[in-house]
């Protein structure tokens, strides 16, 4: 698969939501993988609540607009030009309320060009623990986002992102 693969329909649960909401949520997260790629603060940004909380792959922990922008504002330019980027698929939405969803996504490290998928070094290891050491760019990420419709518009109220460190999940593709 390369990153230009469209994704698969992401998985649903939870209760009835229009597929009208299941779309603009894909498209949420694609936006969010635009604003990353492109190290766009305020398109990450406008992504968000006023009032969220976000803890990044690392640990560090973000509460509130302002001090998720201040950190998105120092970290996310210097990424422009990285050879590293990253493709966010969602491969699960569980509606808790029509109002509000945890999403699943699939965040995986690709090169910006050609777009080589990297964590695929990790695919069929039996210990992936040097591959890892050696090449922690490669590692994919695993970010769960709790998502708020506010007046129509789907925005982060919560979101962790974590890295696959998991040799299993890591390994398997």
């Amino acid at each position: 698969m390369s990153a230009t693969t469209p994704a698969a329909t992401p998985t649903v649960i939870g209760v009835p939501a229009p597929q009208e909401d299941i779309d603009a949520i894909v498209a949420f997260v694609a936006a969010v993988q635009d604003a990353q790629r492109r190290a766009h603060p305020e398109a990450f940004l406008s992504g968000f609540r006023e009032d969220a909380i976000w803890t990044t792959a690392h640990g560090k922990r973000l509460t509130g607009l302002p001090e998720i922008g201040a950190f998105t504002r120092k970290v996310l330019p210097p990424q422009a030009n990285s050879p590293v980027t990253a493709t966010y698929t969602v491969d699960l939405i569980l509606f808790v309320r029509p109002d509000i969803a945890a999403v699943k996504i699939r965040q995986r490290p690709v090169t910006r060009d050609g777009g080589r998928f990297l964590d695929e070094i990790f695919h069929g290891q039996e210990d992936p623990s040097g591959l890892m050491a050696a090449h922690p760019e490669a590692v994919p990420g695993t970010p769960t986002y709790v998502l708020a419709k506010d007046d129509g518009v789907w925005r982060i109220a919560a979101a962790q992102n974590t890295q696959v460190l998991d040799v299993e999940t890591l390994t398997a593709g």
